[in-house]
């Protein structure tokens, strides 16, 4: 199983540290952003020690296509009111771009968007536009649009949006699909029937579009449209049903990355990947990593 989850790229050792805490929870993916996903602040690629950080990955045995790179949440393409906002995503994406290729890294996970009130078939076509401006200069990077769970003028909470996308880009074969457990959850598909899910994601978008899987339980009902992840097992989607899907066979070559809340100010990744690999979900969990313990 290729298994991993965020983890942080701070000074002095940027991606070289991030690797390093990857090693830390027993995994063999990581996730990270390229700065800080709220703001525009964003340090060089040369002072992130990307070559010692490589040489640890194949040290550990941890491909380069397992390094997940997140676009930052301020990137918003679908925004129809605010020209400058729309201007600020096409630039922010493009620069990001680059940045992604500078760490030979394949993906950048996308949030496609809200359309802020515009109506959906704007905010889908002002998506198109941004990524028609935003992917001109691709190289070997992908972008794969991240399943949303469909909170407030959010887009990309059905695979039907995400198929929209995909047909009217100029740039086709460089878009992806990032699965989020917990968005499509809130969105509300039945995790209970995964075999249908996966079907209908196969017969829409096809399965060789899935680059990555957020793997995260939810806080909220089927179909809340809310996106509040939960630990693994410890919400709405439950441990049985979240532990089948990163098993599936048809998904057995898909990066599978963890996003679910610290406990107090603990990590829980380790514990939660030893969790879903073992097969034994551990109720006392929260508990254990509370007091720092091992599993």
């Amino acid at each position: 199983m290729i298994i991993g989850s965020h983890v942080s790229m701070s000074a002095p050792d940027y991606l070289l540290g991030a690797v390093k805490e990857a090693i830390s929870y027993g995994a063999n993916a990581l996730m990270i952003y390229t700065g800080p996903p709220q703001n525009t602040r964003r340090k060089p690629i040369a002072d992130m020690k990307v070559k010692e950080a490589h040489e640890l990955m194949d040290q550990y045995g941890i491909a380069k296509q397992s390094m997940i790179i997140h676009a930052p949440y301020i990137i918003n393409l679908a925004n129809c009111v605010k020209p400058e906002t729309y201007e600020l995503a096409v630039s922010f994406l493009t620069q990001e771009i680059e940045r992604v290729k500078e760490l030979a890294a394949s993906y950048l996970v996308l949030h496609p968007g809200s359309h802020v009130q515009a109506g959906e078939e704007a905010g889908l076509n002002k998506i198109v536009c941004g990524l028609n401006e935003a992917m001109q200069n691709m190289g070997n990077v992908s972008i794969a649009l991240e399943t949303m769970s469909g909170k407030g003028s959010e887009l990309g909470y059905r695979f039907e949006q995400l198929r929209y996308i995909i047909d009217h880009v100029n740039y086709p074969e460089a878009i992806k699909v990032c699965l989020d457990t917990c968005h499509i959850h809130d969105a509300g598909y039945d995790l209970a029937h995964f075999d249908e899910v996966l079907k209908a994601f196969d017969q829409i978008i096809g399965l060789d579009r899935l680059a990555c899987l957020h793997v995260n339980d939810s806080k909220n009902i089927q179909g809340a449209k809310k996106d509040r992840h939960a630990n693994i097992g410890f919400g709405e989607i439950g441990y049985e049903k979240l532990y089948n899907i990163v098993h599936h066979p048809l998904l057995e070559h898909v990066v599978k990355i963890l996003e679910t809340p610290y406990i107090e100010d603990h990590a829980p990744y380790q514990q939660e990947i030893a969790m879903l690999k073992s097969g034994q979900f551990d109720k006392e969990l929260p508990e254990k990593i509370k007091r720092g313990e091992q599993i």
